[in-house]
């Protein structure tokens, strides 16, 4: 997996920020996305990492996504506006 371009850390919650590159009509556009994890060490001391998250983790997820989405929202590109919307990358 590629190393994301940052990432947003509440306790053991992570919203990490990955640009994926997609070919649309020619055209190569930045998609990112958003990948959220809880981070825990198993019997054997050994960490690891699921998208199964538990009442506790929840507000957590919520304040690294709001991060992530703000952190997405001031470094969009003005020029971007222009492009397609991302409903139609997937259309």
């Amino acid at each position: 997996m590629s190393k994301p371009e940052t990432v947003f850390k509440i306790g053991a919650v992570r919203a990490s920020i990955f640009q994926n590159i997609i070919e649309k009509n020619g055209q190569s556009i930045k998609l990112p996305k958003v990948v959220i994890e809880v981070r825990y060490k198993d019997k054997t001391g050994k960490w690891n990492g699921t998208n199964s998250l538990s009442i506790n983790d929840l507000p957590k997820a919520i304040l690294a996504l709001q991060k992530a989405f703000e952190y997405l929202m001031e470094r969009k590109d003005p020029g971007q506006q222009k492009g397609p919307a991302v409903s139609d990358l997937y259309g």
